[in-house]
């Protein structure tokens, strides 16, 4: 039987002792270098004294029937033991945090204080015989060591609920050892058995016992100290902290676990709460939508913070981690995100909003249009282009342009359903996208009302402005399957609808397609023709009507398809200044014409016809200088034929220019006179050296009086200015003394000769010629035509 004033003793010691070793081991942790050393030793023995004088004083409490007393050495070796292995335990514990290491480190805690049970009950002698039941004594050390392994992991996690249960699981292994300890004890009196002669008796061992007691009390006192020591500079570390962080702009919370203890004004605000209420409330109710345990360290994130009124505010939080009073604090610093949001989506409607009309622009549309087709989603687009747009601005000025703009966009709003796209895509360009199944059987009435609305005044700086509508429509996937392509398609639709007039609509059809790819084809081929020299020469005679001698010859260009047979000069030449070939294929043939000239007889010139964007691509004038002396020609042998539509163009460019090719002493000719934009004040700006009739007035001169008329004066313009006039595409002999009567000084066409190769022109050139100098036998051998002219 025990004695139960002893064993409420051995409780009390307990008590006192381990609140001591866990006040002095927390003291150890806040302290630094040799001091966190010394008082970490002086823990690990408070922790070994209070389990050996707990046991000891309930083995003095414990009453066999017989004398009793204690071994010395097994006595002293039950206190060494007791301090290494939890000491042992201790350092395994403070080198990793990992929870397998402090499992550990429990272990070697458990068998020192198993160890100081079992070895303090060796040490206990009676007058007779200790019998021990293994039965209990092996497994209370297999129950007793995992407790103390829990133990351990349970005092080193950082939520203070699983903390607490470490200072229980503890207990509960040290009664384990101590009850299953005792009963495994069975006594047998023998009179005739002594005590050693070393034997302490209960007597003189209470005194030691007694002095390690008063001893953990005092280290307890001197625990409790630092205790409030330390409570007290955290407390005035959290308001100074409060104070500091009152005076900033984000919210800031310092918790202890999921507790918060310090919060500064600017979260309060922004929770709704009074000042001091968040203190002591859980952080995570006041973010329900992150765990603060899993969020890593400086890691910022984006979530909702649960306001008093019941709403969610996204605030971005960024956790860390600090000591503050030696304790580990986490600190939560919370930064209200509702104004970056409200900006970031201003900045969002101004990069995908058209700012005029409150429309998509031309990346929205392109996005959710490339959304639509790469989801295989059915759709509609309609291209629409204003009609007289542009008088609009010009006769009521662009803040009416703008007004119509808007009130355009109103309109199409108003047609289209929530779920559709609308989209300015250029100044007076429009696109709507319908969206789904359904679409291709509203594509025709939408657009339909589409044109009917915007056919309808608009009211533009308090007055009536008519514009309207054209709109192309293309389908998918039906029209195309990639965005481009249904965007080409809807452009080509709208081009057809233009060319059937304003306000109309235009389905696509792939029939449009055809021209332009077959164009696009033919370009490809013209490049290559350009590359291999396919593009030949052929010329066509001008005779003299004075002289009938052949006085210079037009160079035409010829092109032979290898499919498609030949192609026409007004299909190819168009197609080559379009394309930008223009200015390499017209070097070329003028190089090949100038070869060519340099061969013949040097009363012969030879004409070459100059594209509007060759005087706009680099220097001319050095291109061709470059070419004469390349091919040896002279300079007075060759005549650049200009059109008026060229001159039109740019007046002043195009005169200095020929002002520089006529100081070489090449010829000007102007081409095609009397249609187009003619006028007569070129004449006066630069002296031509003939001027071309143009075939119209030629086809027309035995029919027409006023074609007759447009003859006459044109020969008594060039008369009076000293040039002379070339009519061109004379077919039959009543032209041909027509002209003569009116005074042209030369003639060119079919009745002469149709364009030939330079190897018959050659010839020509040797033989008699005549009139028709593809015929050999109408010339004499002086080059005058044999019919007189």
């Amino acid at each position: 039987m025990h004695d139960g004033r002893l064993v409420s003793l051995a409780g009390i010691v307990c008590a006192v002792g381990t609140y001591a070793s866990f006040a002095i081991a927390h003291h150890a942790a806040r302290a630094t270098g040799r001091r966190r050393t010394a008082w970490g030793l002086v823990s690990v023995m408070s922790s070994g004294c209070t389990a050996w004088a707990t046991h000891f004083i309930v083995l003095l409490a414990f009453r066999p029937g017989m004398p009793a007393a204690f071994e010395p050495v097994l006595t002293a070796i039950s206190l060494g033991l007791a301090i290494t292995g939890i000491g042992t335990g201790v350092c395994i514990s403070i080198r990793n945090r990992g929870v397998r290491i402090q499992f550990v480190a429990g272990l070697f805690v458990g068998l020192g204080i198993a160890a100081l049970h079992y070895v303090g009950q060796a040490a206990y002698l009676i007058q007779g015989h200790i019998l021990w039941n293994w039965g209990l004594v092996l497994p209370s050390i297999l129950l007793s060591l995992p407790l103390c392994g829990l133990a351990m992991v349970a005092a080193s996690s950082r939520l203070a609920q699983i903390r607490r249960s470490a200072a229980p699981l503890l207990l509960l292994a040290i009664a384990i050892l101590h009850f299953c300890g005792m009963a495994a004890m069975r006594f047998r009196f023998d009179p005739s058995s002594t005590f050693p002669s070393d034997a302490v008796t209960p007597s003189a061992i209470a005194p030691a016992v007694a002095g390690i007691s008063l001893a953990l009390i005092a280290l307890a006192v001197t625990g409790w100290r630092f205790n409030l020591s330390a409570i007290g500079r955290l407390r005035q570390d959290r308001r100074r902290l409060r104070e500091l962080t009152d005076v900033a702009l984000e919210g800031l919370l310092i918790c202890q676990g999921d507790t918060i203890v310090t919060a500064n004004s600017s979260v309060e605000k922004l929770a709704g709460y009074d000042p001091g209420q968040l203190i002591g409330t859980s952080a995570s109710a006041l973010l329900p939508s992150v765990d603060l345990t899993g969020l890593a360290e400086r890691e910022e994130r984006e979530v909702g913070l649960l306001v008093r009124s019941g709403q969610v505010v996204p605030v971005r939080v960024l956790r860390a981690e600090m000591v503050l009073g030696h304790k580990l604090q986490t600190v939560l610093a919370i930064r209200d995100q509702r104004e970056r949001l409200r900006t970031e989506a201003r900045m969002r409607k101004l990069a995908f909003t058209d700012s005029l009309t409150g429309l998509s622009n031309h990346v929205s549309y392109v996005d959710q249009l490339h959304h639509y087709m790469d989801e295989g989603i059915p759709l509609v687009l309609l291209s629409i282009d204003l009609d007289r747009f542009k008088a609009v601005n010009d006769q009521f000025g662009h803040l009416a342009g703008d007004e119509v703009l808007r009130e355009v966009g109103a309109r199409l709003r108003f047609v289209v359903r929530p779920d559709d796209v609308t989209a300015r895509v250029g100044g007076d360009e429009f696109a709507v996208i319908l969206v789904g199944p359904e679409a291709k059987d509203r594509a025709i009435a939408v657009a339909q009302e589409i044109a009917d609305r915007l056919g309808q005044p608009f009211s533009a700086e308090s007055r009536l402005a008519y514009s309207g509508a054209t709109i192309g429509i293309a389908l998918a996937p039906i029209d195309a399957t990639t965005t481009s392509g249904l965007r080409q398609c809807a452009d080509l639709a709208l081009y057809r609808a233009k060319e059937q007039g304003r306000g109309s609509i235009c389905c696509f059809d792939p029939q449009m397609d055809a021209a332009p790819r077959d164009r696009r084809s033919l370009e490809g081929d013209l490049r290559s023709a350009i590359r291999r020299g396919d593009i030949e020469l052929v010329y066509q005679p001008v005779m003299s009507t004075q002289t009938g001698l052949i006085t210079s010859v037009e160079a035409l260009a010829r092109w032979l398809h290898p499919e498609k047979g030949p192609i026409s000069p007004h299909i190819f030449i168009p197609l080559a200044e379009e394309s930008g070939l223009i200015v390499q294929l017209g070097e070329t043939l003028l190089r090949q014409a100038c070869s060519d000239a340099a061969s013949w007889s040097s009363s012969v010139r030879v004409a070459v016809n100059l594209s509007p964007l060759q005087f706009q691509a680099g220097d001319l004038c050095a291109t061709v200088a470059g070419i004469l002396k390349e091919t040896g020609l002279e300079a007075n042998r060759l005549q650049l034929e200009v059109t008026e539509g060229l001159v039109i163009r740019d007046v002043e460019r195009t005169f200095s220019e020929l002002e520089r090719l006529r100081a070489l002493g090449i010829q000007i000719l102007m081409d095609d006179f009397g249609v187009g934009y003619s006028s007569l004040s070129y004449f006066q700006r630069f002296p031509f050296d003939k001027v071309k009739i143009d075939k119209s007035f030629v086809d027309q001169i035995t029919t027409s009086r006023a074609a007759r008329a447009i003859v006459q004066a044109i020969v008594g313009l060039g008369d009076t200015l000293g040039m002379g006039v070339v009519a061109e595409g004379v077919e039959t002999e009543d032209q041909m003394r027509l002209l003569v009567e009116a005074g042209c000084t030369h003639l060119q066409g079919y009745l002469f000769s149709p364009p030939v190769r330079k190897s018959v022109l050659q010839e020509s050139f040797l033989l008699p010629l005549g009139a028709k100098p593809h015929d050999a036998g109408d010339v004499d051998r002086n080059g005058r035509c044999r019919t007189a002219v």
